[in-house]
């Protein structure tokens, strides 16, 4: 392997597939990690564009998993010069009602496994005084979310982190960026548990994964702190987020939430 190299999580589908397509299809060889059983049909999709990628199957909800990756890409003995730190879940419904070990698992993904793998990558790049780091949160994180009251958290957890990242290696040479997409379709509603509610059967119609992984990538090569993506929607919610009365973001979000057959 030669040339500019990456890291992508979350990379079998959805919105870590494009940033891994569109990476590899900017040049990079790439180290791609997922726990699905797609990952190997993706990896022919991204080795299709002439790069070279590693494949890690790997739990990063697990302090072995991340560890795991890490080591795969330190015995590959290169550079890492961009990491899109972007494997995640979610779980739906009113926290009263929803799963205490889902909603756990989660925080160990979302937020554990995501200080965890940046310590690997922080550490490297701060030594090469170069690279660039994308984190995937969401503009959930900056919404109050009723149905979504634990996610959100974690990606507002997620958010923070990043711009703190941010401005603690502004000098560094390293270059941290939040993605915050706003409902995109994938199957993170149906594997939340949401595909009967708006969001989950319409909302996410609204913005393509390509788009969102497209503007992502073009934000952390341009060294930009944040963007919001990829819908108009979602660019006017990001705007708003700090203006808008919280019980009035309650409401639009738990309308969007709730299910279907309960939408009055």
């Amino acid at each position: 392997m030669s040339g500019k190299f990456a890291v992508v999580t979350g990379a079998s589908s959805g919105i870590g597939y494009w940033l891994a397509k569109e990476l590899a299809g900017r040049g990079y060889d790439l180290v791609v990690c997922s726990a699905g059983d797609r990952l190997g049909k993706a990896v022919e999709d991204f080795k299709s564009s002439g790069v070279q990628v590693h494949e890690v199957q790997a739990d990063l909800a697990s302090r072995e998993g991340v560890d795991a990756l890490w080591k795969a890409v330190s015995e590959l003995g290169r550079p890492v010069d961009v990491a899109c730190i972007n494997a995640g879940v979610g779980v739906g419904g009113l926290f009263t009602e929803t799963d205490l070990a889902e909603e756990l698992n989660m925080v160990n993904l979302n937020c554990t496994g995501t200080v965890h793998l940046a310590k690997h990558v922080v550490r490297h790049m701060a030594d090469l005084h170069a690279g660039k780091i994308l984190f995937t949160a969401s503009i959930a994180g900056e919404m109050v979310a009723p149905r979504e009251a634990v996610y959100a958290a974690t990606k507002a957890f997620v958010l923070s982190f990043a711009h703190s990242l941010q401005y603690e290696l502004r000098d560094s040479g390293v270059s941290v960026t939040a993605l915050q997409p706003g409902p995109t379709d994938t199957d993170f509603f149906h594997r939340a548990g949401m595909d009967n509610t708006k969001v989950g059967s319409e909302g996410k119609k609204e913005s393509e994964p390509k788009d969102v992984a497209k503007q992502g990538i073009d934000a952390l090569m341009a060294g930009d702190d944040h963007v919001y993506s990829a819908s108009f929607t979602t660019k006017m919610e990001g705007m708003l987020a700090n203006v808008v009365p919280g019980a009035v973001k309650g409401a639009m979000h738990e309308k969007m939430a709730k299910p279907l057959e309960t939408n009055k």
